[in-house]
């Protein structure tokens, strides 16, 4: 996998729609807008506005538990395909129908058994900010996503891959501490008017 790739999960039920008995229609939201992500050692807001222009230019699969290597269960590319993705005030949710694949009735089964009940999302980072709070934690705020490359069921939504966005709250320590460190000219000036130098 790409390094730059993260990889984030929503704790938001992906379920089996239609008015048939035979329901194949897969849908659910890949990510929230303004929702802290679950699993992270950190707080990280994704922006509405962040996927802007983004579906449009991305290759997009809806895999199961991110694994390519198993056969891939819908595709959109730049915005269209059996891979249906439309952003809301919500966020991103994705449609599409189970193909008739072993993979595809895979999820089937394990979506009507409840075994499979959340999504995850694969992407990369174009522009972030990271702040301390008050009380020492960290936020990241996702203001730009710069590509999509997969909307995925997933069995276990606890994980989430952390070690790319990680890298930006290391930088963010590293200017504080050297702020921390630099003594401002002002400091040496007033020891000098005190001792008369």
């Amino acid at each position: 996998m790409d390094e730059k790739r993260e990889i984030r999960n929503t704790s938001f039920q992906v379920q089996l729609t239609g008015d048939t008995e035979e329901k194949r229609t897969v849908e659910g939201y890949a990510l929230l807008f303004n929702t802290p992500s679950d699993g992270l050692p950190f707080e990280e807001v994704i922006e509405r506005g962040a996927l802007d222009g983004v579906i449009e230019k991305s290759d997009v699969f809806a895999l199961l538990n991110h694994n390519q290597t198993r056969g891939i269960l819908a595709r959109s590319k730049e915005g269209t395909g059996s891979l249906f993705l439309s952003v809301d005030d919500k966020g991103l949710k994705y449609r599409f129908e189970a193909p008739k694949t072993a993979l595809g009735e895979e999820l089937l089964e394990n979506l009507r058994r409840g075994e499979i009940d959340q999504s995850s999302f694969c992407f990369d980072v174009e522009k972030d900010t990271w702040e301390k709070k008050n009380d020492g934690t960290w936020k990241r705020t996702v203001h730009k996503i710069g590509n999509l490359y997969d909307a995925s069921p997933v069995y276990n939504a606890a994980y989430s891959k952390t070690s790319v966005c990680l890298r930006g709250k290391e930088q963010v320590e590293e200017e504080l501490r050297k702020k921390e460190q630099t003594v401002p000219e002002e400091y040496y000036q007033s020891i000098e008017k005190s001792l008369n130098l």
